[in-house]
């Protein structure tokens, strides 16, 4: 008769330790899923605007472009410079992205020469610094970028670029001295081990 209370005690508990695991269980399933579908809906709603909205824009400057005569007015022909200005940019940034370090300098370079000392000739500057600071870059060369930094930074001194521009060069600038020192310093590592072997002898 002992045996009976203790087995259905037993039962008991292992029912309501089923019951707790399987609320629990069920409960971060449901809180998953809801996460999941939170995150899925809004990042194919900011997919959906990026495709809506940029596209359709250049379509837009695009048709109006297209549609100025031959002989246009100076705005005219300015706005079509910023339109080409702007895919350089945008193809610029692509190609960054992708690693093409290379295709990436030709496509800021050519808004370089569209831009004429104006903006987004700073934004372009500042992002050919980057690509020769670039530690994957396999040409990078801190020189050529401090030199674009310092260009943007003159050029361009009102400009948001120029504030991070300063940032960098000064980055570059301490990096060097280090190497320097670094330098200085494994050649006076080299001398003392030459004397310490002439005094050996």
């Amino acid at each position: 008769m002992g045996r009976k209370p203790a087995r259905t005690r037993k039962c008991i508990y292992l029912s309501i330790a089923g019951l707790i695991f399987l609320s629990l269980f069920g409960c971060a399933a449901v809180e998953k899923t809801t996460i999941q579908v939170e995150v899925s809906t809004a990042s194919a709603e900011a997919t959906e605007r990026m495709k809506t909205a940029a596209p359709f824009s250049e379509t837009k400057k695009r048709e109006e472009m297209s549609a100025v005569a031959p002989g246009g007015t100076i705005e005219q022909e300015r706005a079509k410079e910023d339109i080409k200005t702007n895919e350089h940019l945008f193809r610029g940034q692509e190609l960054f992205i992708r690693g093409d370090y290379d295709g990436s300098l030709k496509e800021y370079k050519k808004v370089l020469a569209l831009s004429a000392n104006r903006p987004p000739g700073d934004e372009a500057l500042f992002h050919i610094g980057l690509i020769y600071a670039h530690h994957r870059n396999p040409k990078r060369d801190r020189a050529m970028s401090l030199s674009f930094f310092s260009k943007l930074i003159k050029d361009y001194p009102q400009s948001p670029w120029a504030e991070q521009a300063k940032i960098w060069a000064e980055v570059l600038q301490e990096n060097e001295t280090l190497k320097k020192v670094i330098e200085e310093s494994k050649q006076v590592d080299i001398e003392i081990e030459e004397k310490k072997r002439e005094k050996a002898r």
